[in-house]
């Protein structure tokens, strides 16, 4: 990632620890602070709500909820997010959300990175 990135804070929202773990270090290898990881709905509801972020990567399947209310407080407050999920294929992704980017899993590290890049630029 860009030198101007560094102190950017990422939250991450896997409910899979390993995956998160995963995601943290390629995350803070890059520079990127991460929030979380939140695996539960309700624990990454709160992080929103009590820590600056600036970005998100959301698992869609957080065991038995889905990730559709963090989406809505992050596109609420104008918080570019992505989702990386194994449910990108399909019908899985309700029609408001369409538009954002779904990577599935397993994504290629580069570019998951080259996409959060994308998400704390704009």
């Amino acid at each position: 990632m860009r030198d101007s990135l560094p102190r950017k804070r990422v939250l991450v929202v896997e409910d899979n620890p390993l995956l998160a773990m995963d995601l943290e270090d390629l995350l803070e290898s890059k520079g990127v602070e991460t929030v979380g990881p939140a695996y539960t709905l309700a624990h990454g509801l709160e992080l929103i709500r009590n820590d600056g972020i600036d970005a998100a990567i959301l698992d869609i399947d957080l065991g038995d909820e889905r990730v559709w209310p963090i989406a809505e407080e992050l596109r609420r407050r104008a918080t570019p997010f992505v989702f990386l999920s194994a449910a990108c294929t399909g019908n899985e992704v309700p029609t408001r959300f369409r538009g954002r980017v779904c990577m599935s899993k397993p994504a290629e590290p580069r570019y998951l990175v080259a996409t959060v890049e994308e998400l704390l630029a704009a």
